[in-house]
């Protein structure tokens, strides 16, 4: 008895101290990534386009910054789920929007709950996709007037330079890899036993 719990102890003791490590190079890569990607769709929301109206900065890009440069690792974090995430959720918002826009108090929860539906239903599952589905709905006249076009920009616009820059980013050093090779093995070794 004294010799497994002695193993579960030394197991639970170098997971603590595992995950209590710091690493400053992974820090540094997504601290850069992520505020080259949010400084590119500021500069661009403010400086660029603020004469034309357009508005290119969500909320919910700040949580896909999270999940895209910090938890590169996690499937929620990969390519198919952050722009499929954000897309199906946007049409979606806008959607609902339009159907039901006199009722936010029934559009809001709606537009997210289907947009969990949405990506499940896609295998794209993103938790910042839910925030772009309850923009659309309660973003104000700037967001709600925009329609469709909302999927489009600032959504389209603002994930593709989100992409872009992890790109960029999480390949410089060695340790990092966006997206995820396992993952990409994973879903070719999945359709392969479909055919």
């Amino acid at each position: 008895m004294s010799i497994k719990k002695n193993k579960v102890y030394r197991r639970t003791r170098y997971l603590l101290y595992k995950e209590t490590l710091v690493d400053f190079n992974e820090h540094l890569w997504a601290f850069i990534g992520s505020f080259v990607g949010l400084a590119t769709i500021c500069y661009l929301h403010y400086q660029a386009f603020s004469q034309y109206d357009l508005t290119l900065l969500i909320g919910s890009f700040g949580a896909s910054c999270v999940l895209i440069y910090g938890a590169i690792g996690s499937p929620l974090a990969q390519p198919k789920n952050l722009f499929f995430g954000h897309l199906i959720s946007a049409v979606i918002g806008v959607s609902v929007y339009k159907l039901l826009g006199d009722y936010i108090w029934i559009a809001a929860p709606l537009a997210v709950s289907l947009s969990i539906i949405g990506m499940q239903m896609a295998k794209s599952l993103h938790p910042p996709g839910g925030a772009t589905a309850l923009i659309a709905v309660t973003g104000g006249s700037s967001i709600t007037n925009l329609g469709y076009t909302y999927v489009l920009s600032p959504v389209l616009t603002g994930v593709t330079i989100l992409f872009i820059a992890a790109l960029l980013f999480n390949n410089i050093p060695h340790k990092r890899q966006y997206p995820v090779k396992s993952f990409i093995l994973l879903h070719r070794i999945k359709r392969r036993k479909k055919r």
